[in-house]
């Protein structure tokens, strides 16, 4: 399945925004212009429908409803969300699930439903509050997603958000991961635990990913002609990366994790995370350290491996290389433009004069990425 539509209300800097989706979508706009906060609103509610997570959590981990709600919202304060799940993004939904959460005036203040409705094949399954809510209030603080108890009728849609998967490695976290204190950020966002994750997946299956992966590195990074996972005893059995780079010597130089470049890192880890699931995967600027001539291949990359796996991919960029595949569409390129009522957003295909350009054989690089550029960045270079 794929998440075919989004609509968001007070969404940290969304007051309102609606958009269909296909099985891959490319967000771009300014700095600032809430390209991790539309990718956030996938993380929370895969952490409202995750085993040991709930609305509480979620609420509390994106730091309390007065984060999450956007600034603009004055008279109608409440934050909702709606998604549409579909197997294909031009077929209705199989499913609808629709919240909406406010604050209790008075008291503790936690987050409460305001309503959390479901519809399956178009049949409203679920419309909360129900009698059993109007009779105990507190009901209302957790949602029917997360409860296993209450969820049977519609358990696909909590299966399916459970297993959102956002990735931005830090290549830092991965070579150091212990140098870093604390309990860790909840699904590990940030790749502390990469190699743990690596490690814990079945040894037929890690094999084979790595394999795959070691094929696309030889061709992106010189001289790396093997990579392989290896426990180190000595370390009391910590995990590694080790990779065979060609040179003078008759068999190479072994190196680790540790030697491995930011660029080698990153490409490993998204790799691996379009190998791991059939779930939704969420893309934070994947360009970055790699080299231009890679980044041009990514869309094209991405595409390959949702036809052997199909899956849902949305990517934040803000690269030109990426974009400027002629491969990548209007109707897959969604455009984020703030203003002081929160952040507009739109499918550049909607957009007339873009859309004429593209028509006229430009890339979305071309057309529509110089939308993205702040009106008075050319004085950047006069400032002193």
């Amino acid at each position: 399945m794929i998440v075919s539509y989004i609509k968001l209300l007070n969404w940290r800097n969304f007051k309102r925004v609606e958009v269909r989706l296909g099985d891959r979508a490319f967000l771009i706009g300014p700095n600032a212009s809430g390209k991790s906060n539309f990718l956030d609103a996938f993380r929370f509610l895969r952490d409202i429908a995750k085993s040991g997570g709930g609305l509480q959590k979620s609420v509390e981990e994106h730091g309390g409803l007065t984060k999450i709600r956007c600034l603009a919202a004055r008279r109608y304060p409440d934050v909702e969300i709606e998604v549409h799940l579909a197997e294909k993004a031009d077929e209705p939904p199989l499913w609808k699930y629709s919240l909406g959460i406010k604050q209790q005036p008075r008291g503790d203040r936690l987050p409460f439903l305001a309503y959390e409705r479901v519809w399956r094949k178009g049949s409203l399954i679920l419309d909360r509050p129900d009698t059993e809510d109007e009779h105990d209030p507190l009901r209302l603080t957790q949602t029917h997603l997360e409860q296993i108890s209450a969820n049977a009728g519609f358990r696909e849609i909590a299966e399916f958000l459970s297993k959102t998967l956002y990735l931005h490695l830090v290549p830092q976290l991965v070579r150091h991961p212990r140098e870093f204190s604390g309990p860790g950020i909840p699904g590990d966002p940030f790749g502390r635990g990469f190699l743990e994750r690596i490690s814990q997946t079945p040894e037929r299956t890690r094999k084979a990913r790595l394999k795959t992966i070691e094929e696309a590195l030889r061709l992106a990074v010189p001289q790396l002609r093997e990579l392989t996972h290896v426990i180190d005893t000595q370390e009391g059995g910590v995990p590694h990366l080790e990779a065979v780079y060609e040179h003078w010597r008759p068999h190479g130089a072994k190196q680790r994790e540790s030697d491995f470049s930011d660029g080698t890192l990153r490409l490993i880890g998204l790799l691996w995370s379009l190998l791991e699931t059939d779930s939704l995967l969420l893309l934070e600027e994947p360009e970055l350290s790699l080299n231009s001539s890679i980044v041009m291949q990514l869309p094209a990359l991405v595409a390959r491996m949702q036809r052997k796996r199909r899956r849902q991919v949305i990517i934040s960029t803000h690269s030109a290389d990426m974009l400027s595949d002629k491969g990548v569409g209007g109707e897959e390129t969604l455009l984020l433009t703030p203003g002081v009522e929160g952040t507009s957003l739109q499918l550049v295909a909607d957009d007339e004069q873009i859309r004429n350009l593209l028509n006229g054989g430009l890339s979305v690089a071309d057309a529509a990425l110089p939308r993205t550029a702040p009106e008075e960045v050319s004085q950047l270079a006069l400032f002193e």
